[in-house]
């Protein structure tokens, strides 16, 4: 451990929280020994906590108590893992229909941490959580992390898209002791944003890469090209789509390390990640009841593919009861050789997205230019990119209520700022349906060998 390290994890780390009134370190340490309970235990404690928040959410959100009372079922009536499936499921459009009575009477808006996002569908929605919650989300990803080799207080390279700012003292000052990252746009992936971060990194000499599991591989992609052998992180973490199993290689090889596939939501925070052994995932089922279900509502067996379905154990602020992400999972019953008994997760079969090719042939991620566009601009309930030449972009749109001639312009302003002097047309949908497969992809490229 070098001395700056040292310094974060002991001294600014601990500092900072006690000045935000954190609970983060804390339930860290708590998350540390309960990852080693046996399985029944941790199942025991998650439906404990699970049968406190439905009751919370009855006492206190008033779509859950008009949820439950036309389904018939009270808090008390669920005794078992069993009962549970008798609760209504929460999708996303009731989410966006019906946020002010999502949000706990015991709190007010303005004293939640507020989020906007697109998600893996391309639907924007509007999200609450209590500070807590936020921090002891925090707590599980750094769990997590550990996992793959980093340690509280180890830098971090990110390719990630839309990157915080540090454009105050503060956040100049928590990136530089606390958090400690440096960042690769994904928005602009090109040969010169590539080799300059190249350069940071020499310098800067990160512990763990983190990012989206495509903007690594292109990442990975480059670094092999070009020659460049000499960053050797201790580990790399994937998320935010899909790891196909060509990329694991390629990003192996090129790195010399292990990739830890990590999987999560905004909604919810991390569901599942890879241990050190990369066997299954481990669901945070800590933080979280994760369900996996077929079309007809029954439980998916073990090794079947299912609807994934989760249960917020931890936010107060808003909580998420038996809500459908729209990715599909496959569980199984398998104990990973770590010896720790949080269940396993298969993969995640879901979440697909392209990137999209610039003239001056740098690529755009798909999942980052939507969210950006989804969360920024007024009147975008969900939508999809199609991209037929690198002159040419089609939008397929689903207006919103609040949407105007303005917001259109914005949304072309914005992808012309991103592509150039290119055609925008945007076609207006009502809907925007799924794959055959089941699956949602809100970009797509049709350019001729990409």
């Amino acid at each position: 451990m070098t001395l700056s390290n040292f310094f974060s994890k002991n001294l600014f780390h601990p500092l900072w929280d006690l000045k935000d009134h954190s609970v983060r370190l804390q339930t860290l340490k708590a998350l540390e020994g309960t990852q080693w309970m046996g399985r029944a235990e941790l199942m025991r404690v998650q439906f404990a906590r699970a049968q406190e928040i439905i009751r919370y959410a009855y006492e206190n959100c008033a779509y859950y108590r008009a949820s439950f009372d036309s389904a018939g079922v009270r808090p008390e009536d669920i005794r078992t893992g069993a009962d549970i499936r008798r609760i209504p499921i929460l999708t996303k459009k009731e989410i966006r229909e019906n946020a002010g009575g999502l949000v706990s009477g015991r709190y007010r808006k303005e004293d939640l941490v507020s989020a906007k996002t697109g998600g893996s569908t391309g639907k924007s929605l509007t999200l609450y959580f209590d500070a807590d919650c936020q921090e002891m989300r925090n707590a599980a990803a750094i769990r997590s992390d550990r996992w793959a080799n980093w340690e509280l207080g180890d830098k971090k390279a990110a390719l990630w898209g839309n990157p915080p700012l540090a454009d105050t003292l503060k956040k100049v000052l928590r990136n530089a002791l606390v958090d400690r990252v440096i960042y690769l746009d994904t928005l602009n992936l090109n040969r010169k944003s590539m080799s300059d971060f190249v350069d940071i990194y020499k310098r800067y000499k990160p512990t763990v890469i983190f990012g989206h599991s495509h903007s690594l591989y292109i990442f990975a992609g480059f670094l092999r090209d070009n020659r460049i052998s000499d960053l050797k992180p201790k580990g790399i973490i994937s998320t935010s789509m899909m790891l196909m199993p060509h990329e694991r290689e390629v990003i192996e090889e090129v790195f010399g390390c292990a990739v830890t596939n990590r999987y999560g939501c905004e909604e919810v925070g991390l569901i599942s990640c890879e241990c050190e052994r990369h066997n299954g995932m481990h669901l945070n089922i800590d933080h979280l009841l994760v369900e996996f279900i077929k079309d007809d509502g029954a439980p998916a067996g073990e090794q079947e593919e299912g609807a994934i379905v989760v249960t917020d154990l931890i936010n107060r602020g808003m909580p998420l009861i038996r809500y459908r992400i729209e990715d599909v999972g496959v569980y199984t019953e398998r104990s990973c050789e770590c010896g720790r008994g949080l269940p396993l997760m298969e993969r995640v079969a879901g979440r697909v997205a392209d990137f999209l090719l610039k003239k001056d042939g740098s690529m755009v991620a798909g999942v980052s230019l939507v969210e950006r566009t989804l969360t920024a601009i007024k009147g975008l309930e969900q939508m999809q990119i199609v991209q037929d030449t690198v002159e040419s972009i089609t939008i397929k749109l689903v207006r919103g209520a609040d949407f105007s001639e303005e917001s259109a312009l914005e949304l072309s302003d914005e992808f012309r700022r991103v592509f150039g002097d290119i055609e925008i047309r945007i076609e207006y949908v009502d809907s925007i349906p799924q794959e055959r497969s089941g699956k949602y992809r809100f970009s797509i490229c049709r350019v001729p060998g990409v």
